[in-house]
């Protein structure tokens, strides 16, 4: 059995990853013992923090966890994202257009990728970007490259090439590297390394809004039920669509395919199989969820919730289950807010 989970967001500044807590931490390490591979999708170490040596540092104690748990007769399969590309950036400017679908990586590519290994240790690591093969027809990846087919292939008269190149079928993965245009990854970047940490919160609301498609003049915890709505409508006729667009440009032949990203677990209990699936109804899509707490999704919320906290899939026989690691435990443990005030 492969336990998948990802966006970690470790080291964060702003304190919203809950693996800093003893027991979310112990329910993850819980949950390594019964699986036979650990799968790491991309986002694991806030490497978007104005000091990423900071954030790694402050990384340092979960990843030296998760690997002595794994041990060394087990695999770790790291799949960076966006948020910690900075692991394997030149790496991947150097292979260019040589870069496919799942592409090894050496192990030393990086002196930031080095030490994540290191750390892992004595856990067997093995990492792939932009994605990997996890079994014959399951191929798992981040899922960033679905925000190049969030934007409009027009917008108001503008030409397209101010907003980046939009890659065709039979695309490669340098051709969503290297797409130009606007990014909300770069935008992330650049406020939250020159934001101090209480505007960087404001900034972060607001940013969950522009993700739903709309931006509320400020986006209040008492929204969370709204927002919670806007992002479902979002990711059933957005996300999901783009990120079958992007497996369908890159060649992709799947039945199954995992992302993270959007921090949105699923398919879940109440939600309709048929719209977690390309428009053509294959691939059928699952998300791993997210490992930080969201105040403005979660105020007032209780577990099990799509956006809470400690979101895993468990790949078994070929099909992908999500759960919720994490759902045994309240705000009032999981809240960085609520925990600064205790």
């Amino acid at each position: 059995m492969d336990l998948v989970v990802s966006d970690l967001h470790l080291g964060s500044r702003l304190g919203r990853d809950v693996l800093r807590v003893p027991a979310a931490l112990d329910a993850l390490l819980t949950a390594i013992d019964g699986a036979d591979r650990l799968v790491l999708l991309g986002d694991v170490v806030e490497l978007l923090e104005p000091s990423p040596h900071r954030a790694m540092t402050r990384a340092e104690d979960v990843l030296r966890a998760i690997g002595a748990r794994v041990g060394g007769q087990r695999e770790v399969v790291l799949v960076p994202g966006n948020h910690d590309r900075l692991l394997i950036r030149p790496w991947v400017r150097r292979v260019g257009a040589g870069l496919a679908v799942d592409a090894a990586v050496p192990l030393d590519a990086t002196s930031w990728l080095a030490r994540v290994v290191d750390l892992l240790a004595p856990a067997r690591v093995r990492v792939h970007y932009p994605g990997v093969w996890l079994a014959d027809g399951i191929y798992a990846t981040h899922g960033h490259y679905l925000d190049r087919h969030l934007l409009p292939e027009s917008a108001y008269g503008m030409a397209r090439g101010l907003l980046g190149r939009l890659p065709r079928d039979g695309a490669t993965p340098d051709e969503y590297e290297s797409a130009g245009g606007p990014s909300v990854t770069r935008l992330e970047g650049v406020m939250s390394r020159g934001l101090p940490v209480p505007l960087a919160r404001v900034f972060e609301a607001a940013l969950v809004g522009l993700r739903a498609r709309t931006m509320p003049r400020l986006v209040r915890p008492s929204t969370a039920p709204m927002l919670r709505r806007l992002l479902g409508a979002q990711m059933r006729r957005a996300a999901i669509p783009a990120l079958g667009r992007v497996v369908h440009r890159l060649g992709v032949d799947a039945d199954w395919v995992i992302f993270g990203h959007v921090h949105r677990l699923g398919p879940i209990a109440d939600d309709d199989p048929e719209e977690w699936a390309a428009l053509t109804g294959r691939p059928r899509i699952a998300n791993t969820g997210s490992w930080v707490y969201e105040r403005r999704l979660l105020h007032r919320a209780e577990p099990p919730h799509p956006y809470w906290p400690g979101g895993a899939l468990l790949i078994e026989n070929g099909t992908p289950r999500a759960v919720g690691l994490l759902d045994h435990l309240g705000g009032e443990v999981l809240d960085p807010r609520r925990r600064r005030a205790s």
